[in-house]
């Protein structure tokens, strides 16, 4: 009897993210007070003029029809210009493919780019996203860990030793998700070059390019080191910048010979980004940045409260985030204890007791390739996270 679902289908784990988002949520519809710490979601809205471009989008008879595969030529212009203002990489309008959000961009990239067997350098913690597109389309996803005993930065030593004649590519995401590290302009310069040296391509996540603090900055490799231009693939999208989730409008760059397979590929699959989005996503990324400074500057107050607060529980132990709006805290402290009358056995174990027992939810490190560990986004209210925190606090003195 033949398989009811593909063996490459089958393979594939639920996202964990949108998994504990959505338990939280039906948590919440039920009647129960839930704080979510799971969702990369902004709180704030999307910025007024982005939603009023949209609004007259609406009424433009050319958007309610078929438009270019690979993206309208107008968002295209505004990505080659914000790419060049942001980080000082100029790339042609014909090396654009505009996407159904980031994932989009991720999915593309791996189905252009591997055939069954290819091996790909996959830094842990990594996003959950990354592991699953890779084995998709029967790429090997080799991981490579980084601890907190590390800031979350692998290191060329790692690389080296993890790589072999099957190694084809390397994901490269600073800022990070889940762990909110940032790699400094030594390191990536360090990476760029071995991966040049080793002719592995570099797939670069960018989305959280602006979520920087403190004396962090964020440099796109490609700039640092032009000579990966040609082997070199930049994922990026308008979800996190400019608190966009829903919009589902991305972009992958590189080499004009993959961008047009890709765009081949997604004229088969989903064809064009949906106008209107793509129109909100061209106003966005022309825009200034004002309104992503305010963000910013209220991501980074609850950056350094949850933060302190973590590191006062005890057997907990936080690095502060330098960029995204994740804390991911080492909870191996927590490990083997008592917690509510049960016994911790894993991070698994702790976020489903925090959950059922102090109505907080969090994303178990299991799901980023780091047991011991959990994800805690702080993209949520001030009141809510020292609530949520407390709550945790409270439950694991009792």
């Amino acid at each position: 009897m033949t398989n009811r679902i593909s063996s490459a289908v089958e393979q594939i784990a639920e996202s964990a993210t949108l998994a504990v988002d959505a338990k939280a949520k039906a948590l919440k519809a039920s009647g129960r007070n839930v704080i979510g710490f799971g969702a990369g979601e902004p709180d704030f809205a999307t910025p007024g003029y982005i939603v009023q471009a949209a609004i007259s989008a609406c009424a433009e008879a050319r958007h309610h029809h078929y438009s270019p595969a690979g993206g309208l030529p107008e968002l295209k212009e505004a990505l080659s210009v914000k790419t060049m203002r942001d980080s000082g990489l100029d790339i042609p309008l014909d090396q654009f493919l505009v996407t159904n959000g980031g994932k989009q961009a991720v999915f593309n990239t791996m189905m252009t780019l591997l055939d069954p067997g290819d091996e790909v350098l996959l830094p842990a913690p990594y996003w959950t996203t990354y592991p699953e597109s890779i084995r998709m389309f029967g790429g090997v996803p080799i991981e490579i860990f980084a601890g907190a005993d590390q800031g979350f930065r692998v290191t060329v030593e790692q690389l080296e030793a993890a790589t072999n004649e099957r190694t084809k590519a390397l994901v490269f995401v600073s800022p990070s998700n889940p762990t909110g590290a940032v790699y400094s302009k030594q390191e990536i310069e360090a990476i760029g070059r071995w991966a040049v040296a080793n002719d592995i391509w570099v797939i670069t996540d960018e989305i959280y390019e602006h979520l920087v603090y403190g004396d962090a900055v964020h440099y796109s490799m490609p700039v640092v080191v032009p000579e990966i231009l040609d082997k070199c693939v930049v994922l990026n999208g308008v979800a996190k910048t400019y608190a966009m989730t829903g919009w589902r409008v991305g972009w992958m760059a590189g080499p004009p010979d993959i961008i047009k397979a890709a765009s081949n590929m997604q004229s088969h699959a989903t064809s064009n980004v949906c106008n209107v989005a793509q129109v909100a996503a061209a106003a966005a990324v022309s825009g200034n940045l004002d309104d992503i400074g305010v963000m910013r500057a209220a991501f980074d107050e609850r950056r350094l409260t949850i933060h302190r607060m973590l590191n006062e529980i005890e057997g907990v132990a936080c690095l502060e985030p330098q960029g995204a709006f994740y804390a991911f805290p080492s909870l191996q402290g927590l490990i083997g204890r008592i917690i509510a009358g049960r016994e911790v056995d894993s991070t698994l174990d702790l976020a489903t007791i925090v959950l059922e027992e102090a109505n907080v939810a969090f994303v178990p490190g299991e799901a980023f390739g780091a047991p011991g560990y959990g994800r805690f986004s702080f993209a949520l209210g001030l009141d809510d996270l020292v609530e949520g925190i407390n709550r945790v606090t409270e439950l694991v003195a009792s």
